[in-house]
């Protein structure tokens, strides 16, 4: 590998042990062409997660860009705060087209902004209401909403947020989720079905109802928590409990939603009534940070009063509804229903499946689930998880063994995540699965 030009001593990465990242080959990436990210070597890898999850057709999709020079052109941005944006309009009578059910838009910058508004929303609205003691959440155990104080505090992911503990929220009410498992996965005690699941939130929701706000959880699945894909009619179930306590019902469709579980709206397909839902990551494409906090006229309509009434929602950003964003996104859409994309992810779905069906029967696969162009592949052996690998974390591992494939992947500990651009090809959607063979075949090898 030729000696990099980039200094990356300066900049701290996510979710990263810099002391042996900086020892790592690590690419320095300088652009991107189709679904392909190029370093400064001109070596291509695949972009197998979708950036992050976030990238739908590519990273130099010409309709998206040439929106976005527009917008720049005629303006960059405009402040929300007592002025009305022409492009964040245009915006949100698509998403309030889209999402069925939803009447307002509110904007932020990224998910974890999407569901902080949420919470003080559900908050402010019993306020309003003259019910100010309700101001609890429940949530699902495994959740992850974001790492912002509130969002890891519904969302708690031990793994992840143990170090903040003492700083997050007392008042929240978690219940444990189902998953839909291979019958190969011989699973553990902490597994329950999603009737017994539906039972334990019935009681919890019975009893906290009247100190609690809302109840918090992602739609479809939840992912980074271990993609848990949830049997038919538990999301409407919750749906309906929280209906009939008076609990209000907020969905993230931040990961899961346009089309990543084969719907645009999840929550329709699910059958359930969400009072918020929130959208990010695929909203413009992964061309640019925005986010979304969708809502009902019910909701809205407590916060309208005089302004000595102190009912105004006493939250924003300075970049809420950027202009450039708010122009990806629209672009997006545009495209999403001039390509009928969602039709063809069901159709890749399909593909998908067929692919993975080989792995199951490598023996340290012990479960595969998938939904959508969602899967997970769990790696096992003696029922055990396999955490490390040649001394290494299994993440790092598969990570940098993947990259030597040409392939960019990270996986969740033991749980590889095939979660690809949503307009991938199935030749493409192919040499995933391909890879990741590989590499459960090479973990396979290096602990036997």
């Amino acid at each position: 590998m030729l000696k990099s030009t980039y200094d990356k001593k300066y900049v701290w990465h996510p979710y990263t042990q810099m002391k042996e990242w900086t020892n790592a080959r690590a690419p320095v990436i300088t652009s991107g062409r189709g679904f392909y990210l190029i370093d400064e070597n001109d070596e291509k890898y695949f972009d197998g997660i979708s950036n992050m999850w976030c990238n739908v057709w590519g990273h130099n999709r010409n309709e998206i860009i040439s929106a976005m020079i527009k917008q720049l052109r005629d303006l960059p941005h405009s402040s929300q705060f007592g002025l009305a944006g022409s492009s964040s309009i245009n915006l949100a009578q698509q998403l309030i087209k889209m999402a069925k059910g939803m009447d307002k838009v509110f904007y932020t910058d990224n998910g974890s902004t999407a569901i902080e508004a949420a919470m003080k929303m559900a908050v402010q609205f019993w306020r309003n209401k003259g019910r100010g003691e309700k101001r609890s959440f429940i949530s699902l155990k495994n959740g992850y909403h974001g790492d912002t104080i509130g969002c890891m505090s519904i969302g708690y992911v031990d793994g992840f947020f143990s170090p903040y503990k003492s700083i997050l929220m007392k008042n929240i009410f978690r219940i444990p989720s189902p998953t839909i498992r291979n019958w190969k996965f011989k699973g553990g005690k902490n597994d329950l079905t999603a009737d017994e699941c539906i039972g334990i939130a019935e009681k919890v929701i019975k009893k906290n109802a009247s100190v609690t706000a809302a109840f918090v959880m992602e739609s479809g699945a939840q992912l980074a928590g271990g993609v848990k894909i949830y049997p038919e009619g538990f999301q409407k179930q919750i749906s309906d409990l929280c209906k009939k306590h008076e609990i209000l019902f907020i969905l993230d469709e931040i990961a899961t939603g346009f089309g990543r579980l084969g719907n645009m709206t999840e929550y329709s397909a699910q059958g359930s009534s969400p009072d918020i839902v929130c959208y990010a990551k695929a909203l413009t494409a992964g061309y640019f940070p925005l986010a979304v906090t969708l809502t009902t006229n019910n909701i809205f309509s407590a916060f309208l009063g005089k302004y000595n009434d102190r009912k105004q929602f006493y939250h924003g950003h300075t970049f809420t509804g950027h202009s450039m964003g708010c122009a990806a996104a629209t672009a997006n859409l545009i495209l999403y229903e001039r390509y009928d994309l969602i039709s063809k992810i069901r159709k890749n779905m399909r593909h998908l499946e067929k692919l993975l069906e080989d792995l199951i029967e490598i023996d340290i696969v012990t479960d595969v689930r998938q939904k959508g162009l969602l899967a997970a592949i769990e790696l096992r052996k003696n029922n055990k998880d396999i955490m490390t690998v040649c001394k290494k974390p299994i993440g790092q591992f598969i990570a940098e063994e993947s990259l030597k494939q040409g392939m960019y992947l990270r996986s969740l500990e033991n749980i590889m995540l095939v979660i690809p651009p949503l307009a991938i090809g199935r030749n493409d959607l192919k040499r995933i699965i391909d890879v990741y063979r590989s590499v459960i075949r090479k973990i396979k090898k290096q602990i036997s």
